[in-house]
């Protein structure tokens, strides 16, 4: 192997998740992670945003700013849970969620890397793994969100719809779209999710080695859910189902006063995460 390997873990949509937080810094610990990139999305949904936010501004070497973040400033929504969790965070964090960075871009194996929560377009705009393939050629554009000053990615990694997968292309060749999933509110199976990068970092030669590997972690749901229903956490009874059933809320429905689950997949649910 290549001496100057390194790894570098890419996480996302923590949604105040800080016990399958944790199980990601150990596995990331365990691994010979160099790097950790967030992309966004650390607070709101579970009952620990405040922990979550200070964890990643010690543990993560880059945090990007999500939409979640960005409900997290409206000081006149109308939206109870949005403000439950508001309060809970407080103004300096929410200050600090402000002043994010909306992209990243870095080499790795003389690839250019491009990182951010939702596209391209910005952090509302989402784009599902059953997109047309010119909208997912459009997550390589360069845009007002990524700047100007890059050349165009080789690779693109985002958050934002809690359904992990890497897509090579074909045509053009050489570029690569990867989601990385959500570390604390899964929707696609029910355990903690990250991407793992690996190559010879600020390196422009394509012949040194490079790798992605989705990295799936089983975790202590039935602690979180406990906490989300002591704290009063908004919505906690479809948060739990969400947990344990990777079922998304809008998906949820409700028989005789008791919960079943469909069986469709979330991604087919285009309302906001």
């Amino acid at each position: 192997m290549h001496e100057n390997i390194e790894r570098i873990a890419v996480i996302s949509d923590i949604h105040g998740n800080l016990t399958a937080l944790e199980r990601v810094l150990a596995d990331c610990r365990a691994r010979g992670v160099t790097a950790i990139y967030n992309l966004g999305d650390l607070a709101g949904k579970g009952p620990d945003g405040p922990q979550v936010i200070d964890r990643c501004r010690e543990a993560c070497d880059v945090n990007i700013f999500g939409n979640w973040d960005e409900l997290m400033l409206r000081e006149e929504t109308q939206s109870d849970s949005v403000q439950w969790h508001r309060r809970r965070i407080g103004p300096e964090r929410i200050e600090w969620l402000r002043n994010l960075p909306r992209s990243v871009d870095f080499r790795l194996s003389g690839r250019n890397i491009r990182l951010f929560h939702a596209s391209a377009q910005g952090v509302w705009n989402r784009v599902y793994p059953e997109a047309s393939h010119e909208t997912k050629l459009a997550m390589f554009q360069n845009t007002d969100l990524t700047g100007y000053d890059h050349s165009e990615p080789d690779v693109v990694g985002y958050g934002d719809i809690h359904h992990a997968f890497i897509t090579p292309f074909f045509i053009p060749k050489n570029k690569t779209l990867f989601n990385a999933g959500s570390v604390g509110n899964p929707l696609d199976e029910p355990r903690a999710t990250y991407v793992l990068l690996s190559g010879v970092r600020d390196s422009e030669d394509w012949h040194h080695p490079f790798a992605m590997q989705l990295i799936r972690l089983p975790y202590d749901v039935d602690s979180v859910v406990a906490r989300a229903y002591a704290l009063g956490v908004p919505h906690a009874d479809k948060l739990e189902i969400e947990l344990r059933e990777a079922i998304y809320r809008g998906m949820q429905k409700k028989k005789s006063g008791s919960s079943f689950f469909c069986g469709w997949s979330p991604i087919q649910h285009k309302k906001l995460r």
